[in-house]
């Protein structure tokens, strides 16, 4: 691979923790172009250029549910000689409604800008969320158009089959997991037997509970059986399946009254029209956050939430917290969402850089084995790098992850894509 390129020396001054936008870090020249834009399907969204002019090359970043502006690795990837275009999807700050297959929409609006821009080359970086996103996109992307979704889990048209999605050249995946919907399934909590109670527990299944191996950190940690796991895990998928049948019920329910009501036939204006919005308590419960020998790393002790799991898993804030029945049969259902690694992996078959933080507890070393392994590409990378989930330091006096993972995806898009 190429050297670092000269701006190493320049960023290292911006701290063991983290790179963020330091403005040691943010070349002076670089400036800042905002795109209003409009999807295929109609729906407003913005794109954000950062450049220094005349760059042939673009990383494009994107994540479903949150806005990258200032993602920690576009100075140093200005820096080498890469423009950046961060894309606002319509679903920011408010997953609510969040549908993956519209977001592909959202997506294409900002790779369909990019070329009219006149960049030669795109490379996709999803950090976290944002690379099941990405490879979904490119699954779609690469279908004949009558071969493309139709419509979301939830039955709502896509219309990708009339979207013009332009191809990538080249995947970046930054602490990616599995899809929002796999890491789910393997942090929510099983023991909760009334989805309408918040604090309903079946003991047997409870995973702070000391009976079925449950210790705090300062008494050791958690060290559940094999026995307990095996029944969590399927217990898991069970609570999965019931929402998921909770979510068609809804849905049916509101569809059949349309029906009627457009064969006058009787309907409820109001059950036509009403979107149920429910919520889905105790989503932070992966026994591996809190057992530290199951597929060991080096992380700490506790979720990407915090070390209190008694407090994150039924705080008000939360994966999934808050859903309409297609945002979760899209978004988080493990069960019906389209956006996963094990649904779109073996689509990817363009240059692959994987960027995987070693103290990350929310992506486990098992889940980088199976999304790597499902990645088709002859030409696939995998870096481990000593890191949180965000890619900050684990420990004050060693060097910040984010700037190490600046550095191997500069030289890796110079190896694949020369910038001018």
């Amino acid at each position: 691979m190429s050297a670092p390129s000269a701006g190493v020396e320049r960023r290292v001054t911006a701290g063991l923790r983290g790179a963020s936008w330091d403005p040691a870090l943010v070349p002076p020249d670089m400036r800042t172009t905002v795109y209003p834009l409009l999807t295929a399907d109609g729906a407003p969204v913005t794109g954000y250029l950062h450049a220094l002019g005349g760059e042939r090359a673009a990383v494009f970043i994107m994540h479903p549910r949150e806005l990258l502006v200032s993602h920690y690795l576009v100075p140093s990837l200005i820096d080498a000689g890469y423009a950046c275009w961060v894309q606002g999807a319509r679903t920011v700050g408010n997953d609510l409604r969040l549908e993956h297959e519209l977001a592909v929409q959202d997506a294409a609006a900002g790779m369909v800008k990019l070329k009219e821009l006149g960049f030669e080359r795109v490379v996709m970086l999803g950090n976290s969320g944002g690379a099941s996103l990405f490879a979904l996109y490119n699954q779609q992307s690469l279908l004949d158009l009558p071969n493309r979704l139709a419509a979301t889990p939830a039955g709502r048209p896509s219309k990708l089959e009339a979207a013009t999605l332009p191809v990538a050249d080249g995947f970046i995946f930054v602490a990616p997991h599995p899809g929002q919907g796999k890491l789910l399934l393997s942090m929510i909590d099983p023991s909760v037997t009334d989805e309408a109670d918040a604090l309903s527990i079946e003991p047997s299944l409870y995973p702070f509970g000391p009976a079925n191996g449950f210790r705090p950190a300062a008494e050791g940690g958690a060290a559940y059986a094999p026995e307990f796991l095996t029944r969590y895990r399927a217990a898991q998928h069970e609570r999965v399946a019931k929402i998921d049948s909770y979510a068609r019920a809804l849905i049916r329910k509101r569809m059949t009254a349309k029906k009627r009501l457009k064969e006058n036939a009787g309907g409820d204006p109001f059950q036509a029209n009403h979107a149920c919005i429910f919520q889905v308590w105790r989503t932070d419960a992966d026994p591996r956050c809190f057992d530290l020998s199951l597929d060991p790393s080096d992380r700490r002790w506790g979720s990407v939430w915090g070390a209190d799991p008694l407090l994150s898993n039924v705080a008000s804030v939360g994966f999934a917290r808050v859903c309409t029945a297609e945002s979760w049969l899209s978004t988080w259902s493990a069960l019906s969402s389209n956006a996963s690694f094990e649904q779109c992996g073996a689509a990817i078959e363009q240059p692959t850089l994987i960027i995987q933080y070693t103290g990350d507890n929310s992506v486990f070393p098992s889940d980088i084995d199976g999304i790597f392994a499902s990645i088709r590409s002859g030409d696939k990378l995998r870096h481990k790098i000593r890191g949180n989930h965000h890619g900050q330091s684990l420990r004050l006096d060693e060097p910040s992850g984010q700037l190490l993972a600046a550095d191997i995806c500069g030289a890796w898009l110079r190896d694949h894509f020369p910038p001018r």
